[in-house]
């Protein structure tokens, strides 16, 4: 790579590290948040490492933004070796976060229904194992795990004999009752399976900018190597290193 090229690139990736940062850190936020919906309703936590990889990785690129700017600017030794180290450390680390993500996403499949019957059998109205049902199945438009049958077994349907209100179709009309006389106005599909879906595209959606990212990172790898060897070759030896 010709050095004024790969000093151009190097002071290019050094400026977008500060967007980077800020689109990792939304990432990471997005991620915890879109998780932490469900929080009562997850038994694997560990599925929250990704996320807050992502977020240190984040803060990091704020600061060696700035070290990558000042050390391709003035051909610094020093400095363009401690960048060229962090790159490598982040490049390393959003790797890892990777690897987590392809691991747990393989372990949402067929993990959540334990959770999921669970919160069912605790849900009384008004604990958070309530909140997250009720959240659940007002957003993904379901009712029970597999249908809303998954009610009929639960403490709460035997001493009320009618589902969380939240399985209705309109959960502002006075007309739904959650009573089994009104099937019509309930929603009858499943949870479970919507949850899986939702929780899969979160982690694929990060992957995919984690991947981007990670590009990036490559290819400054590449320049600060470039400009480093081109100043072994001609002699010349910054007064900054």
């Amino acid at each position: 790579m010709d050095c004024g090229v790969a000093k151009f690139c190097l002071l290019f990736i050094s400026l977008i590290f500060w967007a980077a940062g800020a689109g990792l850190a939304y990432v990471g936020h997005y991620m915890i948040k879109s998780f932490g919906s469900f929080d009562v309703l997850l038994q694997n936590k560990s599925t929250l490492i990704p996320a807050a990889i992502i977020i240190g990785i984040s803060v990091v690129m704020f600061i060696v933004g700035i070290v990558g700017c000042c050390s391709t600017i003035n051909e610094s030794k020093l400095g363009l070796g401690f960048f060229f180290m962090i790159i490598f450390l982040i490049f390393a680390a959003e790797v890892t976060a990777l690897v987590f993500s392809f691991i747990y996403r393989s372990k949402i499949s067929g993990g959540l229904e334990p959770s999921l019957k669970e919160a069912l059998s605790k849900y009384d109205g008004m604990n958070p194992e309530s909140v997250g049902v009720d959240s659940m199945q007002e957003l993904f438009k379901c009712c029970g795990v597999k249908n809303y049958t998954d009610w009929f077994s639960t403490t709460y349907y035997s001493k009320n004999k009618t589902v969380p209100h939240s399985c209705c179709k309109n959960i502002t009309s006075r007309e739904c009752t959650a009573e089994m006389i009104q099937p019509g106005a309930l929603n009858t599909e499943g949870c479970e399976a919507k949850l899986e879906k939702f929780l899969q595209d979160v982690l694929t959606y990060a992957m995919v900018v984690v991947v981007a990212f990670a590009i990036i990172k490559f290819f400054g790898m590449v320049s600060v190597c470039a400009i480093t060897c081109r100043s072994h070759r001609s002699g010349y030896e910054p007064i900054y290193a």
